[in-house]
């Protein structure tokens, strides 16, 4: 199971009890809006926007902020401002590339925003096609289940290219185009999906030492407080030792 795996759920563990509310409903309503807007606001044909209301009941947002933000994006509401998903690309300190998901009304806002901390940390943000050429697109899932094996059938049954174990977590991989039927699979077999998403990975990480990994860690983390930031994808090395100290702290 890889590093960003980990931290990931080091992430999500202290998000629990010390992240802002307010901030992960705001992120969610804006992945709802984009999903609405894209496919229409029909759970069982628009599969992006079933995701979106997933993830919001599984932080219990409120109904009724998921209906509104629902007919926000197919026009139904004219309340509040237009959104829209850029994806920008840059380097954070040491050298590490990033590509960073954000949905916004204001885009000079968000890019000034970006350039800003950006600088500030020791990175700059490059132009378009500038760093996506080191990543692919993919389907990506974890799951909670003991039973690998069965797991692992699943995963090939819906077009996985690679699964990995760690305790009771397992992270699946496969291309794009398998990530609706990667889905229905597990969700048919009642498989407890942790994370179903679209993710940018590298074709090679960058390994750094301890001290730096944990720099351009937490220089990821400041990136993903900005409002406007959906996700961080880097080609960063997280190795156990760097997982250990972050832990730590």
């Amino acid at each position: 199971m890889s590093g960003h795996s980990h931290w990931a759920t080091i992430k999500r563990k202290k998000g629990a009890s010390d992240a802002k509310r307010g901030q992960i409903y705001t992120r969610l309503t804006r992945e709802i809006v984009m999903a609405a807007r894209e496919g229409g606001g029909d759970i069982d044909s628009n599969f992006r926007l079933r995701l979106a209301i997933d993830k919001a009941r599984a932080q219990n947002m409120p109904k009724d902020n998921i209906e509104r933000a629902i007919k926000r994006g197919t026009g139904e509401s004219k309340d509040g401002s237009t959104f829209e998903e850029i994806y920008y690309e840059g380097y954070g300190p040491n050298g590490v590339a990033l590509i960073i998901d954000c949905v916004t009304e204001n885009r000079n806002r968000t890019v000034a925003e970006l350039r800003h901390i950006l600088s500030r940390l020791g990175g700059n943000l490059g132009e378009a096609g500038s760093v996506s050429w080191q990543f692919k697109r993919v389907a990506y899932f974890t799951v909670e289940s003991s039973d690998f094996d069965g797991i692992f059938e699943l995963a090939v049954e819906g077009g996985a290219d690679d699964v990995s174990q760690d305790g009771d977590t397992i992270e699946i991989i496969g291309p794009v185009e398998s990530f609706k039927k990667l889905n229905d699979t597990l969700r048919h077999s009642s498989v407890p999906i942790v994370e179903a998403t679209l993710r940018m990975i590298p074709n090679q990480e960058m390994e750094l030492s301890v001290e730096d990994t944990l720099q351009s860690m937490r220089a990821i983390e400041t990136i993903e407080e900005l409002d406007d930031v959906q996700s961080v994808f880097s080609n960063l090395l997280i190795s156990e030792e760097a997982i250990a100290a972050m832990e730590a702290e």
